[in-house]
C-alpha cells in the first residue's frame, strides 16, 4: 500500500495531536471524523481542517463512517472502556487499528481483543510515547543483549496535576475510564517498564489514594517480573511539577531515562557515562503514528501489539486487587 487513509474515531483533545503526526507525513490522508455529536465533529474540523484540500468527512456513527469513508485504516481516542468494541467493529469493517492507550481494561477484555486482531490479519499497535523512540529502542537492546550484564531492577516515578486536569471530565467517571492516573498518564510510565523487561508480571503490590476523586490518583506499585526484574514505581496525580523518571540497574552499569517520552537518556557502563550512545534511526519523529503507518505500508514491523496490551492490563488488575486487599496480587492470564 503506497498511500493511507485513515478516520480518526473521537474528537478529543488528544485528536489534533494525531492530525498533526498524520498531516507531517506525505503518505496519510485523514478522510473522516466520528464523534458522538454533529456539533463536536463540526467544530473539530473547522478547527482543524479549514486549509485541507479536500472536505473531510464528518459522522456520529462509526459503522456510517466505515460504510461510506472506507478508510484503509483507523484511530481510535475513545473513552477507555468502549476501546474493546470500537476496535471490534472497526476490524469487522477491514481497517487496520491505531489504539490510543490503554488497549482496553481488563485483563479478559485483552485476550478477546487479541484473538479478534489475530483472526482479522490486520495491523493493530497501541498508542504508547516511548515504544517507537529511539533511546527505548536503544535501551531494550541492551536488555535483550546483556550489554550492560543481567538487568537486576529498576524504579522510577511519573508526576502531573491530573487530578485538577481531568475535574469533571469523562477520566474521574470510572465507567468510561476504567481507573485513574494509573491506567491513563500512568500508563506511559508503566508500558515503558513492562515493554523493555518484556516478562510477564508474575506479583504486584501496590498502594493507592484517590485523593478523593472516585478514581485513583496516587499510587505506589511493587512489581515482581517472571524473569526476576523487580520493579518499583511512583504515580502521583496531584503535584503540579510535571516530571518523569526511570532508572535501570544492570550488573554493570545504569541507565536512566525520560519514561513519559522518551526525550533524554543518560548511560553509564560501569561506573563511566557512554557519551553520545548508539541510537536506532526512526521514521518522522519516532512516534506511534509513525511506526503505524510504515507498518500498514508494509515499511516496518509494528513495535507495539495485542501482546503489550495483555501484559499492561494483567498488571493494572493486579495493582487493583492489590490495593484493594492490602495484599500482594498475581494477575491471573489464561
Amino acid at each position: 500500500m503506497k498511500h493511507v487513509n485513515i478516520a480518526i474515531l473521537g474528537a478529543g483533545n488528544i485528536a489534533r495531536e494525531h492530525v498533526k503526526r498524520f498531516d507531517d507525513r506525505d503518505d496519510v490522508t485523514v478522510v473522516a471524523l466520528c464523534d458522538v455529536s454533529e456539533d463536536i465533529v463540526a467544530a473539530f474540523i473547522e478547527k482543524n481542517f479549514a486549509d485541507a484540500r479536500t472536505k473531510l468527512a464528518g459522522f456520529t456513527d462509526p459503522a456510517r463512517m466505515y460504510a461510506q469513508a472506507a478508510p484503509d485504516a483507523v484511530a481510535i481516542l475513545t473513552p477507555h472502556t468502549l476501546h474493546l468494541d470500537h476496535a471490534v467493529q472497526a476490524l469487522d469493517a477491514g481497517c487496520h487499528v491505531l489504539m490510543e492507550k490503554p488497549m482496553v481494561t481488563s485483563a479478559d477484555q485483552a485476550y478477546q481483543l487479541a484473538e479478534k486482531v489475530e483472526q482479522s490479519g490486520k495491523v493493530f499497535t497501541i498508542g504508547y510515547n516511548t515504544s517507537c523512540r529511539p533511546r527505548f529502542i536503544y535501551l531494550r537492546e541492551l536488555i535483550r543483549k546483556q550489554s550492560f550484564g543481567r538487568l537486576h531492577q529498576l524504579c522510577g516515578w511519573l508526576t502531573q496535576n491530573w487530578l485538577e486536569l481531568t475535574l469533571d471530565t469523562w477520566r474521574q467517571k470510572p465507567e468510561l475510564s476504567g481507573g485513574g492516573m494509573a491506567y491513563d498518564s500512568g500508563a506511559h510510565l508503566l508500558n515503558s517498564v513492562c515493554w523493555t523487561v518484556e516478562s510477564p508480571v508474575a506479583e504486584v503490590h501496590a498502594l493507592i489514594d484517590n485523593r478523593g476523586a472516585p478514581v485513583d490518583i496516587n499510587a505506589s506499585i511493587n512489581i515482581r517480573f517472571e524473569n526476576g526484574v523487580f520493579a518499583a514505581l511512583a504515580i502521583c496525580g496531584d503535584c503540579t511539577g510535571t516530571s518523569s523518571h526511570l532508572t535501570y540497574a544492570f550488573a554493570d552499569g545504569r541507565v536512566d531515562i525520560d519514561g513519559w517520552d522518551g526525550q533524554w537518556i543518560k548511560v553509564f557502563k560501569d561506573r563511566d557515562e557512554v557519551k553520545n550512545p548508539p541510537l536506532p534511526k526512526v521514521s518522522g519523529q519516532g512516534s506511534p503514528n509513525d511506526n503505524f503507518i510504515d507498518a500498514v505500508r508494509g515499511l516496518a514491523e509494528p513495535l507495539t501489539n495485542p501482546q503489550n496490551g495483555i501484559i499492561h492490563s494483567e498488571l493494572m488488575d493486579a495493582i487493583y486487587e492489590s490495593a484493594q486487599t492490602g495484599r500482594p496480587a498475581q494477575p491471573k492470564p489464561r
